[in-house]
């Protein structure tokens, strides 16, 4: 289609600045985000699509952003960037001009309240926030993305989707963002978005023994301390310690289970979804909430036994001893995450692999920092780091 040929409403412009009225959603029964965006696309966005493009190969799916993806929504997520949306995928070849036509067709076409949500949603404020909006008639200022698939992958984690993945791209992916493109859902597929999230789901990972031979090293460089932090009475420190080996063991229980974390907001609960959750919970709460040292290391002890049955049923090494025992000649009792991880290392087939820094991990292991693994030019800039003699 031509752009002489489109309809007199097209517009080059992304769409307007309709404010609307204020929207409370409480008023209205709580839909979970992906059921939400499911019937939106087959109701409301496939008929329109067959219409105006009937012969368009898109994609369709909530991926991305959003604690809706990872099916972790609430009633309270509804304050913001929440509602009827979805990612459209279309093929490179459809050029601006199409594209700025479908975007204007949906905005005059879509219905202007779906399932009692509105599906306009009012200006971005100074962060990019976006608010349900209601408006009596359109056009509809609607969250609904359109864009190709090696644009967004390249924009949400800086990968070439025609080029093989790299042990370098696999160590500076954001975890996060990895979760937030293979969770979700996939309403229509013509293009091969399920074929590239499986290129980065965890289960096909070149780099698990690095990573786990990374977060064993996590544990064993601190598990000590809750003791020798409770000897001197310093009974802050031993709980701050604690706090932390209880993030290391989560941490290990997703990579045991090849699963990718969320952010910290959703890690607890997303955990409490893997199956070592209901063996391990018990123990790291217990540990959270003793109050000296003895009950603190009984519970840990207890997390850790279990972390190593069940990394000994993967089969990458040859089992490691479950029973913790003392560290040296002092009377604190560890797993010796240290001793794990140096025997991960030594199995690791890949001689690239082996020859990476000792024990740096993923991005996401070696930084806590949210301006670092939520920015995709920041995590591509370090890539670096993991060429050795560079």
């Amino acid at each position: 289609m031509s752009a002489d040929s489109l309809p007199q409403y097209y517009s080059e412009s992304a769409g307007g600045e309709i404010m609307g009225e204020p929207f409370d959603p409480a008023t209205v029964a709580f839909v979970p985000g992906l059921e939400l965006s499911r019937q939106y696309y087959f109701k409301a966005v496939r008929p329109i699509l067959n219409d105006v493009f009937p012969k368009l190969r898109h994609s369709a799916a909530l991926v991305g952003y959003g604690s809706d993806v990872v099916g972790l929504d609430t009633e309270r997520s509804r304050d913001h960037m929440w509602g009827p949306r979805m990612v459209l995928f279309v093929e490179p070849s459809f050029n601006p001009a199409e594209r700025g036509f479908l975007y204007q067709a949906l905005r005059q076409r879509l219905p202007v309240e779906f399932m009692g949500y509105p599906t306009h949603f009012g200006p971005p404020d100074e962060e990019g926030v976006r608010l349900m909006r209601k408006i009596k008639e359109g056009p509809v200022d609607h969250l609904i993305e359109i864009t190709t698939l090696p644009e967004y992958f390249s924009k949400e984690i800086g990968w070439d989707t025609q080029a093989p993945l790299t042990v370098q791209d696999w160590l500076t992916f954001s975890e996060h963002k990895l979760l937030s493109l293979t969770s979700g859902g996939v309403w229509h597929d013509d293009l091969g978005l399920e074929t590239l999230r499986q290129q980065v789901h965890p289960h096909v990972a070149r780099v698990v023994h690095q990573l786990l031979a990374a977060q064993w090293m996590k544990l064993g460089q601190e598990e000590a301390f809750v003791g020798r932090t409770a000897e001197v009475n310093d009974d802050l420190g031993s709980r701050i310690i604690t706090a932390r080996l209880v993030q290391i063991v989560i941490g290990l229980a997703f990579l045991i289970e090849r699963k990718y974390a969320p952010y910290s907001k959703w890690f607890g609960s997303a955990f409490e979804r893997l199956n070592m959750a209901p063996r391990l919970q018990p123990y790291l709460a217990g540990a959270l909430r003793a109050n000296n040292f003895p009950e603190r290391e009984s519970h840990l002890c207890q997390a850790y036994s279990i972390c190593t049955e069940e990394f000994n049923r993967l089969g990458l090494i040859e089992p490691v001893e479950t029973r913790p025992t003392f560290f040296h000649n002092r009377p604190y009792r560890v797993i010796h995450g240290d001793w794990i991880a140096h025997k991960i290392r030594a199995a690791i087939p890949d001689e690239r692999i082996r020859n990476l820094p000792n024990y740096l991990g993923s991005v996401n292991q070696f930084s806590g920092s949210v301006d670092l693994v939520s920015e995709t030019e920041v995590c591509l800039s370090l890539k670096y780091l993991y060429n050795p003699g560079e």
